[in-house]
């Protein structure tokens, strides 16, 4: 027998061993069972049945991350005790890495796993328990059987005392709200559970049933939700042409303080401050959130980088888009509510001005591209440290600004024929529904070309794989309107420093690039005593005589050591822009202004 003869038959084996386990996949049968015995504690605990089984050994698997938050957040590190048994005996479970356990099943068919996870970290990304309620973000609760990835399951939940009421956009069973049924991993894993006493309503819009579940109480008027929101599901729906979903829950946790939002199939999870909704301003943040998180039913959660998806649940899955998949739907959360009519244009062109400011006043515009600052979300958008500023950019903020030019380029380009919109449709049905795969970052380069009718090598080589600064006046030129800095004419210093708030001593916790402080050497964590020999008590006006080329001396305190450091003081480089009408628009302008804001 030659080797290929040999490499053949191998490979029939492992062919026919590969199919036998993914056949008994197949046909086995997954249940949970969670109940919350201690719930005051912030516990679940867990009981995995599976049966009919019909294979040698099994790995149990606890995913690594959450789709939609791209960092490695080793979930298994909340799993205080775990253990199995089949026929009334204890099974030997070994762990084989950080997130795998390995049991021997020959001769069994069917074995239960028992295992408790603590849950306390309030965030849409991750669960947290206690008397009041249960958020489960299933990628940190549900050990899964490694090669059932495409089982179904069922999810039985015992209440914990006093909760009446399960949110989730799985199905109930038989009409049992807390018995709930998963087609396969990647829809359980996208399917956040909230479990309490959640005050609930909801609404019909797009042909979609929606549920809105308020967890924490809040200053909300349901009333007016009810009215506003479906104008922002059929804004969204008329962009794509298709409402992909029957139905879909909003999940909302109402704190103190409270914010950010995590998209999945069929659901998101809001976290809201439940005094904001009391003013206009506060509202109109929410709309935005809400508009932003149901944007993803299409954007991302279907119409994704071709990374993302089918996902590697113990892995980092790399992508260079995300500021498609989050930056642009940045971009429309706040041009979506501008479409509603519910804000004017005035609202819309503000929160563009702050989006500026926030890009431009960033260090790290200057250090990190926009491509970059996706790749390396997993290590360092997540991770934020005193540095992060001066060395890194947002995806959300430049994509959504990157997104902004695309949209004016395209509707000046076409003189208001076309837009942003008709690529996003474009590649939704191009690639979500026809190739049903996701995309690469030439395949949407090409359609943006498309549309705008023109070549963007240049346009991707400035402002999306390099540094240029970018040409706000350019392109918000196309609408007739121009960007204006309200301190252009402002000569003060500034030492270049934040400080630690809530705190009588003056800390230091950053030091901004190319500034006075980062010239001269004052370090993150040094104690600020004294400017000049005046003991300070606070940093507030104390640079009020002072001008760009003074010398002062800063009095620090650093790993208690007292230091006396000169420093020569900069000019403050921070600016303050607002939008502008130009004098004198041109019918051309006045056409895709009237095109980009949606005016009447």
């Amino acid at each position: 027998m030659n080797k290929t003869q040999l490499t053949v038959i191998f490979s029939l084996i492992l062919f026919f061993m590969g199919t036998s386990i993914s056949n008994a996949a197949v046909n086995a049968h997954i249940t949970y069972i969670v109940t919350f015995p201690e719930a005051q504690a912030h516990y679940a605990d867990i009981e995995l049945n599976i049966s009919e089984l019909n294979q040698p050994t099994l790995d149990l698997k606890m995913p690594v991350w959450t789709p939609g938050s791209y960092l490695v957040r080793e979930f298994a590190r909340n799993i205080e005790t775990i253990s199995a048994v089949a026929n009334d005996k204890e099974l030997y479970l070994q762990k084989v890495r950080k997130n795998i356990w390995h049991l021997n099943t020959a001769g069994l068919s069917t074995v239960t796993i028992k295992y408790r996870v603590y849950a306390f970290e309030i965030s849409v990304r991750t669960s947290f328990i206690d008397d009041s309620h249960a958020f489960l973000s299933s990628p940190d609760m549900f050990i899964y059987p490694a090669n059932m990835l495409h089982s179904p399951s069922t999810i039985h939940i015992v209440p914990y005392k006093g909760w009446t009421t399960v949110s989730t956009s799985l199905e109930k069973v038989n009409g049992d709200t807390f018995t709930r049924y998963s087609p396969d991993y990647d829809i359980l894993f996208d399917s956040p559970i909230e479990i309490g006493t959640q005050d609930v309503f909801g609404f019909t819009a797009s042909g979609g049933n929606y549920e809105v579940a308020m967890v924490g109480g809040g200053k909300y008027d349901k009333e007016r939700l009810k009215k506003d929101m479906p104008k922002i599901v059929e804004e969204e729906t008329a962009i794509f042409g298709e409402n992909p979903n029957k139905h879909y829950t909003f999940i909302v946790h109402n704190a103190l303080k409270g914010g950010g939002g995590l998209e999945h199939l069929s659901s998101t999870t809001l976290g809201a401050s439940r005094d904001a909704y009391a003013t206009e301003a506060g509202y109109q943040n929410f709309l935005s959130l809400a508009a932003h998180e149901h944007f993803h039913l299409w954007n991302v959660k279907r119409l994704r980088p071709i990374a993302l998806g089918p996902f590697d649940y113990d892995n980092e899955n790399y992508t260079t888009n995300l500021w498609i998949a989050e930056g642009f739907t940045a971009y429309y959360q706040d041009i979506i509510v501008r479409r509603t009519q519910l804000y004017g244009p005035e609202n819309y062109l503000g929160s563009l001005a702050e989006n500026i400011n926030q890009q431009e006043n960033l260090p790290g515009t200057r250090v990190q591209a926009l491509s970059e600052s996706s790749f390396d979300a997993w290590i360092k958008a997540y991770r934020p440290n005193e540095n992060s500023a001066n060395s890194t950019i947002s995806y959300y903020t430049k994509g959504a600004l990157v997104g902004m030019f695309m949209d004016l380029e395209i509707i000046n380009d076409t003189k208001g024929k076309s837009s942003l919109d008709d690529v996003m449709k474009y590649m939704y049905n191009e690639y979500y529904k026809v190739k049903k795969r996701g995309y690469t970052d030439a395949e949407f380069k090409q359609a943006v070309e498309k549309f705008a009718g023109k070549n963007l090598d240049d346009f991707y080589a400035k402002y999306i794989n390099g540094l240029t600064q970018m040409d706000y006046n350019g392109y918000l030129g196309y609408a007739g309107y121009k960007l204006t800095d309200a301190l252009a004419a402002n000569n003060d210093p500034a030492l270049g420093i934040t400080t630690v708030a809530g705190i009588s001593k003056i800390i230091v916790s950053s030091v901004v690039r190319g500034g006075s402080a980062w010239v001269s050497g004052i370090n993150v964590n040094d104690e600020v005593t004294a400017i000049d020999g005046a003991v300070l008590t606070t940093t507030t006006g104390v640079l009020a005589d002072k001008k760009p080329g003074d010398k002062i001396h800063v009095t620090v305190i650093r790993d208690g050591l007292t230091l006396n450091i000169p420093v020569t003081l900069l000019k403050n480089n921070r600016v303050k822009y607002k939008i502008e009408e130009l004098p004198n628009a041109t019918s051309e302008q006045l056409v895709v202004r009237k095109k980009w804001l949606s005016l009447k």
